[in-house]
Order: C-alpha cells, then structure tokens, then sequence
C-alpha cells in the first residue's frame, strides 16, 4: 500500500482495488441482529471460543469488539472528512488521560446502550456484570487527566477535529490496597487480558533519539549549522483508541505511544550464553513507558521521567507534521492547519522539540521558526504550587537533550533581551523571568518555557487565572497581558449524568426532553420543578436508590453496614496536604467526641466517605490515609456509635469508583486552602448529581457559588487573599488550639494514642505539622469556621423538603460545567478550528485511510 510522497501530496488508489474500497461503501446496520452476528463472530473468529469454552469476559470482549466496529467505521470516516477539507486540527497533548472504562461510555455516545442491553438480556447476559470485566486503567494521577479525557470526549461531540496524545503505559499509576490502615502500592497490570479498545498502527513508528553531542558548523550558505549525533535511539510505537461524539458521527483519536528498542534481540550474545544482554536494549527502551511518574527523588528517577516527556512530544511533534505534510507542501502555514495545546508543563519539551525541527531539519531561519511555534501552541496551567512547576536541573538537561538545552539557552537569551528593552535597568525582573535558575540549582523553569513560547496562556478558574496574573507569572502578564486567559474547567455530562446516573437522567429527560445531553444550559429548564412535591419525591427516591447501592459495595467489600438514611458526606479525591483530609478528620473526631459523651442526643447521623491516592513517596498524605483508617477502626467498632457515625475509606480511587460514590452523595467536601486549588472537577460532578457543596471560597467552587446561590451552598474558611495576608503577618496556631475546647480535645486524642492503640509517636509529624512548624495549610484557623459550617449543614438536612429542593437547584444550576463549554472556548478564543460535520453515508474520497492516519 503506498504511503504518502514527500512532496506532501497524498497518493492515489490503485484502481485495481476500487471493487475492494468500494465495500467500505455498506456501513453496518444498527440494530439487533447485527449486534447478535458481530459478537458471534468476534467469539469464534477473533477470540477462538466456542460454547464449551467461552467465559463471561469472553462476551465482554466480545461485545468490545462489536462496538469497536462501530467506532472505527466512524474513526475511519471521520479522518476521510478532516483529509478531505485539509481541516485545521487540534492536537491535545497530556502526560494523563483517566479515560474510565470505554464499554459504557461508547455505548453511550454512539445511542446503542438500550439496543445493546436488550440484545444481552436474550441470552441472560447482564450489561453491568460485563462492564465489570473491563480495567480501569489509571493512566493518569487525578483531574488533570480525568480533565483530558472531558475534553476529548467534547471536542468530538463538537465536531472539532482532534487528536489526543499520551504515553501507552505498561503500568498505570498504581493500585491503591489498604492494609493495616496504610496505603500499599501494588502494579496496575491493566493490559493483563489485553485492549479490545486499541489498535497498533505499526506504520506510524518514530525514531526517538536522546543524550550524544551536538556539533556546530557553517553550512555552505554561510549559515550556522548544528547536528546531534552519537544519540541513542529507541522507537514510539503508536496505540489508537477512537473517541466518539455523542448525538453525531464523529470518532476522533486518542493516540498512546509505547516504546520499543530498534534491536530487539541480540543474537550473538544469546548464542554465546549471555541471555540478559542478549536482551538488555529492549528492557532498557520499554522502561521508558513502563510507568506513570517514576518516583522523582532520585536522579534515575528523574531522568526516565524526562525521557518520557521528551520521548511522547518528540513522537507526537513527529506524527503531527507528517500529518500536515500529507495536505500541504511546507510548514509555513503550520499554525493555520495546527493548535497544539499543552497539559501542564509535562509537554513543554514540545517548544524546544519543534524549535529544533524547524530550524535543524526544515531549514528555517529562527525568527520564522519561532512565529510558526508561537502560533501554534498554547499552555494551560494546572497549579499555583511551587513544586508542581517543572525545574530540571541543567546538567540533567544536557547529558539527556543536548540540543535542546541550547535552544532553551537561546530562546533565553532573545527573551531576556525584549524584556531588557522593554523595562531597563530592571535587573531583579531579569532574574524573575529568566527560564533559567541560577539557584540554588540551575535549572530550567518549564513554566516559564511554556509561557515564553506560547500564543495563549490560560488557567482553568477565575481565581486561579487571576493568582496567576498577579503573582505566579505576574511578570510575564506585565509584558504580554494579551496572552493571558481564563478557561474554566468543565465535565462532560455525557459520562457523569447520563451513564453513571441513569435514574436521575431519565427523570431529566421525562421533565425537560434530553436536549440537555449536548446541551447542560437547557438543565435550567426544571428548575421550576423543585417546587413540585411529586418531583421532589422522585428526586430523592432516586437518591436514595444510589445511596442502597453504594451501601451494598461497602457492605461487600469492607464488611460496613451504612446508614442510608445518613449524610453520606464524600470527600474524594488525590490525599494532599492542601486539600485538607486533615480538616475532615478532625470534624469526623469532634462529632464521634460528641456522641461519645452524649449517647442518646439528638444528632444528624453522618457517614464519612473517604477516597483516594497518596502520592508513593509522599509521606504526610500517606499517614493522612492511615489516620483516616485508625479513626474509622475505632468509631465503627464503637458501640456508641449505633447508626450515627460510621467512616469508610474507600481503596483504589478510580473513575468507576467515582461513578458509583458520586451519585451516592448528600455532601461535597471542598475544604482546601483557599488560593491552592487551580479548579478541580469533582466538585462539578457532584454537584451535577445534585450533591450540596461544603468549601471554601476557592478554585471552581467560586463559580459554583455564583451558579447556584448563596443560599444553596454552605461557604466557610479565609478567602484567598485572607491567607495571603496571614501568612505574610503570622500566626500562632497554639491560640487557635487554646481558644477551642473541642479542637484541643480532638487533637489531644490524635496525641494519646487513641487512635493509635496507645502509640503517641505514630501520628506526631501530622501534629507537628500543625503546630511545630506553624500550620501552613490553615488547619486549626478554619476549623471553628468549618464546624459551624457542619452544623448549618445538618440543620438543612433535618429538613428534607428544602434539602431536596437544594439539590435540584444545584443540578438545575450547573450548565456553565459542562466541558462543551470549556471547549467552545478554547475553540473560539485559542484553536479556531473549524467545526467538520460528519455525514454518514458520504466520503469524499477513495484515499486508503491507513496512508493517512
């Protein structure tokens, strides 16, 4: 099959084979009997099963298959479509994508998930049992990448050509096992019984090259030169994964690349006896994408995580221009058919990488290189945190990439001199702005890179955009105020209403139509129902419904009985100092203090959800997960207690686990320290599922508050600027502690050992962090705020009638949380890709698609 010419046109069918094309003319046939005939032939022919040796999860792969059919005619005809119209694409690049298992969500978005439960139920196959079968694979620590795969997810059901790119991890981030109440990391073999989903597309494998030497000459134009040589060298191979839309026909792409080493297998050395080094290239390529984020607080470890940065852009930027070259004959109108849009910092390496393309293999005088790079990337920022802005050291930077290091260095240099010229004499802002750090390390601030080589920059919530205009990249805002944007988070309704409440969707669809699907603004329509009796009554049956059935997985699987009638109050999400568990903690101990020496008053009774994943090396959220644990061992087993306290902590957080604790939920806690949280989504998705908010006055909750009113949310705790001001004039936490009976009370029993069968010491750095080193995070200064809060809380839940009429107002209010919103900003402000829409019964041409993709 020809591939496409080097003079980036695209080449022709042979037309021996028009009869072959032509019998991609006959799409299949939605509807029962065909469903039917593609799963039987997936279980003889595909899977090699028959009736006496076929399992349940051979139906599940089965039906995998089947609907992957579905999916790539779509893919197949989509690319056709974007080809056809040389379409200007975007190209989503993220170290994460928390995808979620596919079974449902494709179902979903293609409209088959009725047709095909129904097909199921005539062989006595259950659809949820199959779904069971299906990992979730944990590519990806938390909302960012449980945000890539909302976009992605939207971009197709707008119909905005796409294209997402990742790293094909072996092993996810890790699966969570709590024993003895601490968490233990455990592999996530994810690809253990293979991929239905995936297909490999060989034929778009790179070379991927690393470390060696760089050297400089004149070339016999008299222009400077420089080659990278001696380099190691390991392959990308690609995975594609389509991404279809909801209510059209467009399937986009998400793409994963795997390394794989050039020389395989060494034969001589295996004749020799030597098996490991016969071996040894292989093992040392594929380590590359062995794991998501290697620990970090070792050199090596360090080092394989820049491989993997570098390694998934120097293949993304390599498939993308091939990409473009099919349609076009250079790379000067890059930017009008291309938006590369950055993740984070993780993919920022991109600016160098195609700086580096540009100039050392296209032949490109810088100043033109730098508009094409500038032109087509953007950079969305995650975090005000410190640490979670990108520094790798210079001498790490030259052993690994060479070349890019000088590239950084002249970018530098350029920038520095535009600032110079633009504030003169401002030494301290030459300091502050270089990419460079000259201590105590000198490193590379990717930050920086990645605002410096950008067109756009942009947080994901108001204040967060406004904390990074006004003070993480405040110099930078004063140079190129132009640049800076805010694009707030969303979540697409399509998996967090729709498939993971179907009850509650239903009841939407019976009261409003089910235009809210595509388009969540039209929720506002039934806000007039919440003052319906009838409908209130639905609404928490519905509730309730969730409730029993998230009491029946904890009652499975840790051996708990709930309270269904309770506040099931859910804080979940990754264990972080900053989001503050800690502050959870001690409410659950003051309430479990209260009824301890008040056995028969009158309480709200309250379930405690916990759930989430400490980073592995990162030891204060790890003794928060065990503290949860320890409090949960006593207030359970405490007869007390009867059904008026129980707290669970929920193992191996994923996004299945979300699904079934989401819809569950009375409560949604978002208690971090106000100005630490750039967004978040959960508190999207619960409140989307008619969960009420708990929180401070931070990331997205901001917004939530302005959606749903004042009077709908319960608000406590500094505001950002309240931090700010005390951490710049001090505080004594030990006042806090002495002013408060019951927050000395909860403490002294963390410090008694009560909770730790009489061991003072086990939770002494969690008190020490309080105290000794002076409660940076604001514990103890929110948490009479945050208990009169808690109070206020339970008042409005005695009172069901307008608790529920709450809960519908906050359904009703969350349209501008839709991550169709959030992208049609994108699209509008930074991409400006045009909208394909994708016919089904037309291709506008007879182009092989696999010369294409």
């Amino acid at each position: 099959m020809k591939k496409s010419s080097s003079t980036g046109t695209a080449p022709s069918p042979d037309p021996k084979r028009e009869a072959f094309w032509a019998l991609m003319e006959d799409f299949l046939d939605l509807d029962r009997a065909s469903i039917e005939r593609f799963m039987a032939n997936h279980m003889e022919y595909t899977q090699g099963k028959e009736k006496f040796t076929s399992r349940d999860i051979d139906f599940y792969m089965s039906l995998a298959y089947t609907v992957r059919d579905y999916l790539m005619e779509r893919s197949n005809n989509s690319h056709h479509h974007y080809y056809g119209e040389n379409a200007k694409r975007v190209y989503y690049l993220s170290m994460e994508y928390l995808m979620g298992r596919t079974l449902g969500n494709a179902l979903v978005n293609l409209g088959m998930y009725d047709l095909a439960k129904d097909t199921l139920a005539r062989y006595d196959l259950d659809m949820e049992e199959l779904m069971n079968f299906e990992p979730d694979a944990g590519l990806g620590n938390g909302g960012l990448g449980r945000l890539a795969a909302c976009f992605l997810d939207s971009m197709a059901t707008l119909s905005i050509p796409s294209f997402g790119y990742g790293i094909h991890y072996d092993y996810g981030i890790f699966n969570q096992k709590i024993k003895d109440g601490f968490q233990v990391e455990l592999p996530d073999n994810w690809l253990k019984f293979g991929n239905p989903w995936e297909t490999l597309r060989q034929d778009y494998t790179y070379v991927i090259e690393i470390s060696g030497r760089v050297i400089q000459y004149t070339d016999n134009k008299g222009s400077l030169r420089h080659d990278w040589v001696d380099t190691r060298k390991a392959l990308a191979v690609p995975y594609d994964t389509p991404i279809p839309g909801y209510g059209n026909f467009t399937a986009n792409t998400l793409r994963l690349w795997s390394a794989r080493a050039i020389h395989e297998f060494n034969l001589e050395k295996f004749n020799e006896g030597d098996y490991m080094l016969a071996v040894q290239e292989r093992s040392l390529a594929e380590t590359i994408t062995r794991v998501l984020y290697p620990k970090d607080d070792q050199i090596k470890g360090k080092t394989l995580r820049l491989i993997q940065e570098y390694f998934f852009v120097s293949a993304s930027l390599q498939d993308i221009i091939r990409r473009h070259k099919v349609k076009n004959r250079s790379l000067d109108n890059l930017e009008k058919k291309a938006a590369i849009q950055l993740n984070d910092t993780h993919p920022a390496l991109a600016i160098a990488e195609l700086m580096r393309i540009l100039v050392d293999k296209e032949g490109y005088g810088w100043e033109k290189a730098w508009d094409i790079v500038q032109g087509t990337i953007g950079y969305t920022n995650h975090t005000v945190l410190p640490e979670a802005l990108e520094r790798w050291p210079v001498s790490l930077m030259e052993e690994i990439l060479p070349r890019h290091l000088q590239i950084i260095y002249e970018i530098n240099r350029r920038h520095l001199d535009e600032v110079s010229v633009r504030f003169p004499g401002d030494t301290g802002r030459l300091a502050r702005m270089s990419i460079i750090e000259e201590t105590p390390e000198k490193a590379v601030r990717m930050g920086h890179l990645a605002v410096v080589g950008s067109h756009s920059v942009n947080g994901v919530a108001e204040l967060h955009s406004q904390i990074l205009v006004e003070s993480v990249f405040k110099d930078f805002a004063e140079l190129w105020p132009e640049k800076f944007s805010n694009k707030t988070n969303g979540i697409t309704q399509r998996r967090w209403l729709l498939l993971c409440n179907p009850e509650l969707a239903a009841l939407t669809s019976r009261t409003i139509g089910d235009g809210w699907v595509k388009d969540l603004f039209q929720l506002r329509e039934m806000e007039k129902s919440a003052k319906d009796e009838k409908f209130r009554r639905a609404w928490r049956e519905i509730k309730q419904n969730n409730k029993k059935r998230l009491a029946e997985y904890v009652e499975k699987t840790m051996g708990i009985t709930l309270n269904t009638e309770s506040i099931f109050d859910s804080q979940i999400k990754r264990v972080h100092e900053y989001k503050r568990q800690l502050l959870n903690v001690l409410h659950t101990i003051t309430l479990y203090h209260r009824i301890k020496n008040n056995p028969g008053g009158d309480f709200v009774p309250r379930t405690k959800i916990f759930s989430g994943k400490a980073a592995p090396g990162y030891f204060m959220a790890k003794l928060i997960i065990k503290l949860i644990n320890a409090v949960a061992e006593v207030v359970n087993n405490d007869p007390d207690m009867g059904d008026m306290l129980k707290v669970v902590f929920m193992e191996n957080y994923s996004v299945t686990l979300a699904e079934l604790i989401i819809p569950a939920s009375d409560l949604s806690e978002q208690i971090s320290t106000a100005g630490m949280e750039a967004s978040g989504t959960g508190n999207m998705k619960l409140s989307l599922n008619g969960a009420l908010t708990i929180g401070t006055l931070d990331g997205a909750t901001i917004e939530i508050r302005e959606e749903v009113g004042d009077e709908n949310i319960f608000i406590f705790g500094l505001t950002a600027q309240e931090v700010q001001e005390l951490r710049a004039s001090g505080y004594d936490p030990f006042q806090e502690v002495h002013d408060n009976d019951e927050l000395r009370a909860s403490l002294e029993m963390i410090s008694t050992g009560l909770f730790s069968g009489g061991d003072r010491e086990l939770f002494k750095p969690l008190l020490d962090s309080l105290l000794g080193k002076g409660d940076f995070f604001l514990v103890l200064k929110d948490y009479a705020s945050y208990i009169a809060c808690q109070e206020k809380v339970n008042l409005f839940f005695r009172n069901q009638q307008k608790w529920t009429e709450m809960s519908i107002l906050n359904t009703c209010r969350m349209g501008k949380f839709s991550s169709d919103r959030t992208i049609s900003e994108y699209n509008g402000e930074i991409w400006k890709a045009e909208p394909v829409v994708i016919e089904q019964k037309r291709r506008p041409s007879r182009e092989p698609a696999c010369s294409k993709r």
